[in-house]
């Protein structure tokens, strides 16, 4: 008996499973049990199974495994009072230890036996809301390609930036929740209002089909439609939700509406930048002049009003995602043909990561050079990096160039939301495997000239798209108008990326703060190490500095690394309901070869190579032209897609990262297959077509010549 649904996670079913004889005839296998399911002192499920056989014990000692007659074999092994005596039972067991619980009974005579209960190890835990309602959670960390498991101090800061139903600028906000050490939020009311309902399921399709079809099933099950009788009001409260940055939304309207109209497109990254500089130097002043439990304050207050800081730098954003759909309509209409998307986000300038991924590529070209370089930076360690350069041959030449490199991308890593992961400035190392890749990938200057080539086939697509437009009737004011909106998508498409850039170069601000509070603490022997600092949230920060901490600090650090460990090892729903079911969504429509892995097409074209698998990009060794295998992918894994000749991840939809990059870059991208790089295998020879969706194997045995290529 499982006191929760170990498939779905429903912690309001009880699931047991029941047949004659002794348990071992269930355990081994050779009958198929009863299956019931009780929630909330109901029957809900009565599954009877064909129990041919059963074990019993022998009078002579041991076990003797018998037939049984025809009509005991299709009988109910417990009769329907029993069943909820046992479930009620086991709900008693379950409330004793605190937990869901895996349960071993037997009945004999008409008695009910416990012979062990243990834990349920395998539930993913349920993100904790106390008004007794049904609650629908969807998962951050689908939404920021980042499925690791965060630590206590990036939770706090994250809840903390959601300024939605928060009783203070410093207060987590309620709607922002932990579970498994990942972050979920709450839908619900958002879902139970039809106006927005639809906006939300449009643009979480666009992130991530299956977590939107996930959605859709919660909305269709009966505990939402019960669940939905208590959020009448659901508009007033989306109101009082929302008000706290309604002047945001406010002020950001007639911004649209210049930058749409009067100003110049090809200035919009440089406008954001500047603004985006102006939020950066007023936060760092005013958290760096302030020390101990103010400064903690102080970034509280800072990441609460991030996007009010940020909300004009934010707003160039949006422009793409207004002028496309416009381009698009008028040019069906005017040509009676769809825009061809592919070719005009071919190179977007404008775009932080893509400039991070050519960065890299200027810095393999510098080491290129000198050889000397290159060979350091095979050996280079992060506490000497920079010192060692100064010894090499054109090594100063480098360093600059890493140096510029550092100032506007030092901040970011793999996993950057968390703010404990380490930096790419404080571990120059990180960035050398993609260095060094580059170099054996790319020849000098290709990564650059790769790029120019896009945006060539991008203006001359447009030209053409004009000139055909022109021939139309008012053809000239027809021109003007199109021209207007391409160009709008084209400069600010590849701002998209932006306002995670923007966040995660204040995390480098909090970071740097926090790291120097943490030092402080260490040298008062309050922390054994600077990085304990991570695994505390920022109001016990507060109250260590203000002495108003109670308990042992020590104990709770070792505490939640061990609970930080625990969660590393579980993966994430993209759905869960406050019953702790789990929602999965499926893919249905694409047309896929037999035994092909089917995916969601992000980028189009077909390629074909070796698979490399890769779950940390600091440790990848691709060769040019593989096919790039991964998890997820956020930012700190764009040096990788120089040298890729198609991508294949896990989670994700049509404007994640890894599919932005993989359009611009031109090369194919099938995203959303489930544990494909558990699946896939270094050294396959695959398929991928980022058309249709699907990767395909053809050919399972790893050639001698790749494997000599990866040593």
């Amino acid at each position: 008996m499982f006191t929760a649904d170990p498939v779905t996670g429903n912690r309001k079913i009880v699931s047991i499973d029941a047949s004659f004889g002794l348990g071992e005839a269930l355990v081994s296998g050779i009958v198929s049990a009863d299956l019931y399911q009780v929630c909330k002192g109901r029957i809900i499920k009565k599954q009877i199974g064909e129990k041919k056989m059963a074990i019993y014990a022998a009078p002579e000692g041991g076990t003797v495994t018998v037939e049984l007659p025809p009509e005991l074999r299709i009988q109910a092994a417990l009769s329907d009072e029993k069943i909820l005596e046992l479930a009620g039972l086991g709900q008693r067991i379950e409330k004793h230890y605190g937990s869901e619980q895996d349960i071993e009974w037997c009945l004999a005579g008409n008695r009910f036996f416990i012979v062990q209960s243990r834990p349920i190890t395998s539930l993913y835990p349920v993100p904790q809301v106390d008004d007794g309602k049904f609650h629908v959670f969807y998962s951050f960390a689908h939404m920021q390609m980042m499925m690791d498991a965060m630590k206590p101090l990036a939770i706090s800061l994250w809840q903390t930036m959601f300024p939605f139903g928060k009783e203070s600028r410093r207060s987590p906000s309620p709607i922002v929740l932990e579970a498994g050490g990942r972050l979920f939020f709450d839908t619900t009311v958002f879902l139970y209002w039809k106006p927005v309902r639809r906006y939300l399921s449009w643009s979480i399709n666009i992130l991530d089909d299956l977590m939107a079809d996930a959605l859709s099933k919660v909305m269709a099950s009966d505990a939402f439609q019960e669940g939905a009788k208590s959020y009448r009001r659901a508009g007033r409260l989306m109101f009082r939700l929302f008000k706290p940055i309604l002047p945001v939304y406010v002020k950001m309207i007639p911004s649209l509406i210049k930058n749409i109209v009067f100003r110049n497109p090809s200035r919009s990254f440089e406008r954001a930048m500047a603004s985006l500089e102006h939020a950066l130097h007023y936060s760092e002043h005013r958290i760096t002049q302030v020390h101990g439990a103010e400064r903690v304050k102080g970034i509280q207050e800072n990441m609460s009003r991030a996007i009010n800081l940020l909300g004009d730098s934010f707003s160039y954003a949006p422009l793409g995602f207004i002028a496309s759909p416009v381009a698009s309509r008028l040019t069906k209409r005017w040509l009676g043909e769809d825009l061809d998307m592919d070719t005009l986000n071919k190179s977007l300038p404008g775009n932080v990561t893509s400039e991070l991924g050519l960065m890299i590529g200027d810095l393999a070209d510098a080491a290129r050079q000198y050889p000397e370089v290159a060979d350091y930076l095979e050996m280079a360690k992060d506490n000497t990096f920079y010192q060692g350069l100064a010894w090499v041959k054109g090594g100063d030449e480098f360093k600059t160039k890493l140096d510029r490199f550092m100032e506007l991308y030092g901040m970011r890593c793999p996993g950057e939301i968390d703010i404990s992961n380490v930096r790419w400035r404080e571990a120059p190392t990180m960035i050398v495997p993609a260095i060094l890749n580059h170099m054996k990938s790319n020849r000098h200057g290709e990564h650059r000239e790769k790029f120019r080539q896009g945006q060539k086939e991008a203006d001359e697509y447009v030209q053409f798209i004009l000139a055909r437009t022109g021939k139309t009737f008012a053809g000239v004011l027809k021109i003007r108008l199109l021209s207007r909106f391409i160009s709008i998508y084209r400069n600010t498409a590849g701002l998209r990326e932006f306002p995670k850039y923007a966040l995660v170069r204040l995390l480098g601000i909090y970071r740097q703060a926090i790291l120097e509070l943490a030092k402080s603490l260490q040298e008062k022997k309050i922390l054994q190490q600077e990085k304990d600092v991570f695994y505390l949230s920022l109001d016990e920060l507060v109250d260590l500095q203000e002495n108003r901490f109670t308990g042992n600090v020590e104990a709770l650090i070792r505490s939640r690394q061990r609970a930080f460990e625990q969660y590393q090892r579980l993966t994430p729903p993209r759905v869960i309901t406050s019953e702790g079911e789990i929602f999965t969504g499926v893919r249905s429509g694409v047309q896929a070869p037999e035994g092909a892995l089917v995916g969601t097409p992000v980028s189009a074209g077909v390629a074909e190579g070796y698979a490399r698998v890769v779950y940390k990009p600091e440790e990848a060794k691709l060769n040019k032209g593989d096919i790039l295998v991964a998890p997820f992918t956020d930012p700190g894994w764009t040096p990788l897609f120089h040298s890729a000749q198609a991508l294949v991840v896990e989670v994700g939809g049509m404007m994640t990262h890894g599919s932005v990059i993989a359009r611009e870059y031109g090369i194919p991208a099938v995203v959303g297959i489930d544990n494909v790089t558990k699946t896939l295998k270094d050294g396959q020879y695959v398929r991928v077509d980022g058309t249709r969706g699907f990767v395909q194997v053809l050919l399972e045995k790893c050639p001698d010549n790749y494997k000599k290529n990866q040593l």
